[in-house]
């Protein structure tokens, strides 16, 4: 099926149809997983024109399980913003509000899941790539455990943050499609190691809340989440204040991390593989690939490069990309002693409502990453979970997020199910 062209209401290149056959569900995929008949430009005009040779497992699987892929979802460049207004195939509008952002990475992910009924959409997520937009578009996004879903014909870009996922209004699909995508595939030795998928866990009936989250969230996200935990409460769940001493490393622990790994991926996109092969070819190699990509780059690519070789280099490398390792490992182990007392950890999703585009425009980049505050510690330790609306604050949804252990994405999926049939969802337009 070819895409039809770009829809920045639904975030994606389509060609869909309201008649769905019984028995079969239409799905999209973001444009960093591999489809045949669909350019995957992973957000980048340098990969323009590249269309691939294979599905990629993910894919393959749910077009076995019944599903009929309908269009490609735009995605910040290469994974990396946060707010989806890198997407070389053009910037996707929030369902609730055009003139907010959709999120970032999987931004036309969400904003497709928000507004086409009974979609499903195959995402993926560097760290908070699936977390963010399904909070800011009102949506149930599922990030499974690292490993646990084939990689195969996802175009790396950090590989050990690296996910694929799923968005859905409805958490039900995640129980339904999860298992079709979850097995171990020799293509990806990671997914190798996986244990069998146990959806037969039941909702946690303990939860962990970092101590003075209040503190990390705007005025208007802190009444909605105070509800939401009491009615976890009111459901017998108890909630329990604890200490994670990391969590303030985890950001700048990810962006080392993610740009050294980055950098290596985005080395082999020269002008001469895929996509782009239209530079002067009577240059020097060295003069060719610098022309290809100074021109074809967008600044986030570029920025990701340099940074992360500079993290690579010797002189430098313990003193950042090691020190982030290490923080990753002490995340990991924080988290496993919280989940030995408790069932799970819940949180706010994002600490504000989607901004505004004229509002994102004059953040900083340390302000920009203030929107994955609390997502990327889980990210960087690649553990599942789920995030689900809970709320919502001047007409914009509110996100609430809930992780589990390692390989336990039963616990967040069952969580994520007994939380939408209390919860009444707000459609887009709807919201006063």
């Amino acid at each position: 099926m070819k895409p039809s062209g770009y829809n920045s209401r639904y975030g994606m290149f389509a060609s869909f149809s309201d008649d769905v056959p019984e028995g079969k569900f239409q799905f999209s995929a973001s444009d960093d997983i591999l489809a045949l008949g669909f350019e995957a430009r992973c957000g980048s005009e340098i990969l323009r024109g590249y269309v691939p040779p294979e599905d990629s497992t993910a894919v393959a699987a749910l077009r076995e399980a019944g599903g009929s892929l309908v269009g490609k979802t735009a995605i910040d460049e290469f994974k990396i913003c946060s707010f989806g207004m890198t997407a070389e195939c053009g910037v996707p509008r929030n369902p609730y509000d055009p003139d907010r952002c959709c999120g970032g990475s999987s931004a036309g992910a969400a904003a497709a899941a928000a507004t086409i009924p009974g979609h499903v959409a195959l995402a993926s997520s560097s760290g908070a790539g699936i977390n963010v937009p399904a909070s800011f578009c009102g949506v149930y996004g599922l990030t499974p455990t690292w490993g646990r879903v084939s990689r195969h014909g996802l175009i790396d870009y950090a590989g050990s943050c690296d996910r694929i996922g799923l968005m859905s209004a409805d958490p039900a699909d995640f129980r339904k499609l999860l298992p079709r995508i979850s097995f171990r595939d020799p293509r990806d030795p990671s997914s190798m190691a996986q244990p069998d998928l146990d959806l037969g866990l039941g909702a946690p009936k303990s939860v962990a809340v970092f101590k003075d989250w209040e503190w990390m969230v705007s005025k208007e996200v802190r009444p909605i989440f105070e509800n939401a935990l009491a009615e976890l409460g009111d459901k017998g769940v108890r909630v329990d204040a604890v200490e994670l001493p990391s969590l303030r490393y985890a950001v700048a622990a990810h962006r080392a991390i993610a740009a050294a790994e980055g950098s290596t991926s985005l080395a082999r996109y020269c002008g001469l593989r895929y996509g782009r092969q239209d530079g002067d070819l009577s240059l020097g190699f060295d003069e060719y690939f610098t022309n290809m990509r100074s021109e074809h780059f967008g600044m986030a690519a570029k920025f990701a490069s340099v940074f992360g070789t500079y993290v690579r280099m010797m002189d430098v490398r313990g003193s950042y990309y090691m020190d982030a390792v290490a923080v990753r490992g002490a995340l990991v182990a924080e988290f496993k002693r919280i989940f030995e007392n408790h069932d799970a950890v819940v949180l706010p999703t994002v600490p504000t409502v989607a901004p505004r585009f004229d509002e994102i425009k004059g953040l900083g980049l340390q302000e920009s990453e203030y929107v994955e505050t609390l997502s990327l510690p889980h990210g960087l330790a690649g553990m599942p979970h789920v995030t689900m609306p809970c709320g919502y604050a001047s007409g914009m949804p509110v996100g609430m997020q809930l992780l589990a252990d390692h390989w336990k994405e039963g616990t967040v999926i069952a969580a994520a199910e007994a939380w939408s049939k209390s919860f009444k969802t707000i459609k887009p337009g709807a919201v006063k």
